[in-house]
């Protein structure tokens, strides 16, 4: 068993980590909860120590992985610390705020002999997850375009926001998500073109990007606002012999908000009215519609596969090069926008 401690007992600590590593007694203990501020915004968990010293996690040889929980500008700093400290850490993504920062990161890890990974769990989102099974299906043939949203109606939080911060921005917090799966199904690109907006004007805050990245004949891209009164769907894939549509996102994050946990045996799981549409001509010239059953999303299996990499050596599900493309990428995003 391996034993866990927290930098960051906020949000991302207590909604999208905790529920999921406590579905893995047999394989996670969480040891310590570390916070500066400590505050009871969150139900504390029985067994575990919360503390205001960062000491007592650095200084704790039973600690088996620090998880870096915090606001984005401060994941290099701590990730840092904690390998300076001979541990191993998952950071939360965005994992750095620049190319450079995310390159000392993993060279360090490497000198130490540690492991260093960024918590890419919308890999294992449902709709993301039904995609790729009909992709592997390979009844769309040829790709042509994907297209993923990712949107929000909430004009109250750019309208609040008087002040461009690099941090805040809108495509560095959320194309984390979803450039991530492109990577991950896809690689490097052959060519990138970012649209990067604030629509409230310059020097507001950046509320809409529309990122396309081109490999060979396919284009996929990237959009999301906070502007949508009406979300597009989630997945928009063509392929030269049919097309497939998931119009509503993995229900995890629906659930987590509602404290409706992982224990639940329909946590997350789609009902039959939000399966996706797949459309395509087969080999034999006949028309096909149908729904594609959504496979189930578990954000737990990011710590089943850090175990298997930990305890059983198995190579990282994210790769580094994965991450600093990725770092890369959202720098240059940022880079559009007029500060």
């Amino acid at each position: 068993m391996l034993n866990l401690a927290f930098i960051g007992n906020g949000k991302s600590a207590n909604r999208y980590h905790l529920p999921f590593v406590l579905k893995l007694p047999d394989k996670f203990h969480v040891k310590t909860m570390f916070s500066r501020h400590m505050k009871d915004d969150w139900k504390r968990i029985e067994g575990v120590h919360y503390t205001t010293d960062i000491n007592e996690i650095y200084d704790d040889p039973q600690i088996d992985l620090v998880v870096v929980s915090t606001p984005p500008q401060f994941h290099y700093q701590y990730a840092k610390e904690v390998l300076e400290h001979g541990k191993n850490v998952l950071v939360e993504k965005p994992f750095t705020q620049t190319p450079k920062e995310a390159e000392e990161l993993f060279s360090l890890a490497k000198q130490r002999g540690l492991f260093i990974q960024c918590y890419q769990n919308r890999r294992y989102d449902s709709d993301f997850l039904t995609v790729q099974k009909v992709l592997n299906s390979g009844v769309l043939g040829d790709l042509t375009e994907l297209e993923m949203h990712f949107d929000y109606f909430r004009p109250e939080v750019p309208q609040s926001v008087h002040e461009f911060s690099r941090a805040d921005s809108f495509v560095y917090s959320h194309a984390c998500h979803t450039l991530d799966q492109v990577i991950s199904l896809f690689g490097k690109p052959d060519d990138v073109h970012y649209d990067v907006r604030q629509l409230l004007g310059t020097g507001r805050m950046n509320d809409y990007f529309d990122i396309d990245l081109y490999y060979g004949n396919l284009k996929v891209s990237v959009k999301s606002s906070y502007f949508r009164i009406k979300p597009r769907p989630s997945f928009v894939v063509y392929g030269q012999n049919g097309m497939f549509v998931k119009e509503t996102k993995d229900r995890q994050e629906e659930h987590l908000k509602m404290f409706y946990m992982p224990d639940h045996a329909d946590f997350g799981i789609d009902q039959p009215e939000q399966y996706g549409t797949l459309t395509y001509i087969d080999d034999q010239g006949k028309y096909h519609e149908e729904k594609v059953v959504s496979e189930v999303g578990d954000y737990s299996r990011v710590y089943q596969d850090i175990y298997e990499t930990l305890v059983h050596h198995k190579e990282k599900t994210v790769k580094d090069k994965e991450t600093l493309l990725q770092v890369k990428m959202l720098a240059e995003a940022v880079d559009q926008i007029k500060e």
